[in-house]
């Protein structure tokens, strides 16, 4: 069995994708074995114990230092023998040092056509705002690697969609999550277990 970890700072709409692939046959051998969150009152932390999946608060505040959150967060993968690491709008921020000891992909799914539109700041709404303000007419959503820096990793794929003439950031936002994100995160997450099922 394939096992991930998803990472959550909020809904869980993405974690809700991944939860839906997995019922529905489009991910095979893939078991979600963690849901971790940023912060105690996360509303898809309700989602994890609905499935019963077992979950933890890793939140800055309940810690001394980065370091020690993170070298708990280490053991509490470990533990779960976590394969790979989903970042579904999480807002955690890793080290390099983190990521060499995990030893593991992490993947991050990005709201927009990186590298445009990414960086500190660009997240939720923001995103959409700042492509609608800057006239474009193709959006998307982004599957990259993490690699210690803010949507910086290196791209594993794009979708693209259309941006309509009467479009709210709003309306865009729930396009790039229908059309895209769900889409390419759960197609991301099956080449991932499948390499790894075929070792």
């Amino acid at each position: 069995m394939f096992k991930i970890a998803a990472f959550v700072s909020g809904g869980g709409t993405n974690l809700q994708n991944i939860i839906d692939g997995i019922e529905a046959g489009r991910l095979e051998n893939v078991e979600i074995a963690a849901v971790i969150s940023t912060n105690h009152h996360c509303k898809a932390l309700a989602r994890a114990e609905k499935y019963r999946i077992p979950n933890a608060v890793f939140a800055k505040k309940d810690f001394v230092s980065a370091k020690e959150r993170e070298e708990a967060l280490l053991s509490y993968l470990k533990h779960y023998d976590i394969h790979l690491a989903v970042m579904c709008g999480c807002l955690m921020i890793f080290s390099a040092e983190f990521i060499s000891n995990f030893g593991y992909p992490i993947i991050n799914i990005h709201p927009a056509l990186l590298p445009e539109f990414g960086g500190r700041g660009y997240y939720g709404l923001a995103v959409h705002e700042a492509v609608l303000a800057a006239g474009k007419e193709v959006s998307g959503a982004t599957v990259h690697y993490i690699d210690g820096g803010i949507d910086t990793g290196e791209i594993i794929m794009q979708k693209e969609v259309l941006v309509k003439k009467d479009d709210t950031a709003e309306s865009l936002q729930r396009r790039v999550m229908e059309e895209a994100e769900s889409q390419i995160l759960i197609e991301a997450i099956s080449i991932f277990a499948e390499r790894r099922l075929n070792l």
